[in-house]
């Protein structure tokens, strides 16, 4: 995306979470909200050697979100972001990227269980890697509460081969793997999860905490209405 597009995206996404998150005023102390609307980054582009997505590879539009496999929030965004992907998976414009940021001064787990996705990846590709960690969501109680001896068991939940799975764990193959991606997204500015990048090309707008759907709706939409003619498709409820 051309830098002079930067500025007013910034601003239209800045007013189009404040819009969409109205509703939360008054119900929760922990609403997310918008980052400086002046405030842009450059983020690391989608890898395939390194990153895993749900969607289209080639999409314009890159929601990416460094999360914490074991944060409360991150799971109801983990639902918030299938919804998302229900909804403008299909046209091609959008898709999901996952990295992981485990917060392991809160969450000692947390690192173990983001290498646990890396190794289900390895076997079943994205794939696997986005039905393992919906399992870990679906499983874990949240806050460091998950006991890492289901990690296998979830393996198999998913179709693994758990014997291949356990020697993957064990080896801690993807530890600085997953180390690295938590130093990108502290350089990024991310101070909890999840932190959500919206990128084109290589900028970014980053978004502060577990937006809710109404809220990513009018974001991602923002943001496809500044891309040049024909890159953006309309969407349809």
């Amino acid at each position: 995306m051309k830098s002079q597009y930067i500025l007013p995206l910034t601003i239209v996404i800045a007013g189009a979470l404040i819009a969409g998150a109205v509703f939360l005023v008054g119900k929760s102390n922990t609403a997310p909200r918008a980052s400086d609307p002046n405030r842009n980054i450059t983020g690391r582009p989608y890898d395939p050697t390194v990153d895993h997505i749900l969607g289209n590879p080639s999409a314009p539009v890159k929601v990416i979100e460094y999360a914490d496999l074991e944060c409360p929030f991150c799971k109801t965004f983990n639902t918030t972001m299938h919804q998302v992907m229900d909804f403008y998976g299909q046209s091609g414009k959008v898709a999901w990227i996952y990295r992981p940021f485990p917060l392991g001064q809160l969450h000692s787990k947390a690192p173990k269980e983001a290498e646990a996705a890396e190794c289900a990846a390895e076997q079943g590709g994205d794939a696997a890697f986005y039905k393992y960690i919906d399992q870990i969501y679906a499983v874990t109680p949240g806050e460091n509460n998950l006991d890492l001896a289901q990690l296998p068991t979830i393996a198999g939940q998913v179709g693994l081969d758990v014997t291949a799975f356990n020697q993957c764990l064990a080896s801690g193959k993807y530890a600085k793997k997953i180390q690295t991606s938590y130093d990108e997204a502290i350089a990024a500015g991310g101070h909890g999860t999840p932190f959500v990048l919206i990128m084109v090309g290589k900028d970014a707008i980053p978004l502060d905490g577990a937006q809710p759907y109404d809220s990513m709706r009018a974001a991602i939409d923002a943001v496809l209405g500044t891309l040049p003619a024909g890159a953006a498709t309309t969407t349809k409820n």
